[in-house]
C-alpha cells in the first residue's frame, strides 16, 4: 500500500494551478472535466503518480468557496531552504504567514505559506542529520 493523493477543494481553479505550479513549482501532471458532473479534477505534483503522492485539485463548478473548518492541519513540502523558499514565494505573489525559523519547542526550521483557498502549505528545511 501506499499514499496517493491528497484533494482539496478550490473556489477557483485557474487561481489554485497558478500557485501550486508558479509559485510551488508543482507540474500539472493531468486534469479532466467532468461535465456530467459539473466538475473538474486536475492533479499536481513534484513527480509521477506512479511513483509520488500528489494533490487532487477539485473544481465544483457552481461553488466559488468553502469554509476550511477546523479539522485540517496542512501540507508538508520539504525544502532545501525555507528562508529562500520564503523569499521565492514572495518574489511570486505567494503569501508567506508564518516566516522561516525554528519551530516552537524545536530546532526544526520550518515556514507557512497560504493557497489562494486559505489552505496552509508548511515549508520544511531538509535536515543536515540525513
Amino acid at each position: 500500500m501506499r499514499m496517493l493523493h491528497t484533494m482539496l477543494r478550490v473556489g477557483n481553479l485557474e487561481k489554485s494551478l497558478a500557485f501550486y505550479q508558479d509559485v510551488l513549482g508543482m507540474q500539472l501532471l493531468r486534469q479532466e472535466d467532468f461535465p456530467a458532473g459539473k466538475f473538474t479534477l486536475a492533479f499536481v505534483g513534484y513527480g509521477a503518480e506512479a511513483n509520488t503522492t500528489v494533490l487532487e485539485l477539485t473544481y465544483n463548478w457552481d461553488t466559488d468557496h468553502y469554509d476550511l473548518g477546523n479539522g485540517f492541519g496542512h501540507i508538508a513540502i520539504e525544502v532545501d531552504d525555507a528562508y529562500q523558499a520564503c523569499d521565492a514565494v514572495r518574489a511570486k505573489g505567494g503569501k508567506v504567514v508564518r516566516e522561516a525559523g525554528p519551530m516552537k519547542h524545536g530546532t526544526t526550521v520550518i515556514a507557512f505559506v497560504e493557497d489562494p483557498d486559505g489552505y496552509k502549505i508548511e515549508l520544511i528545511q531538509k535536515s543536515d542529520a540525513a
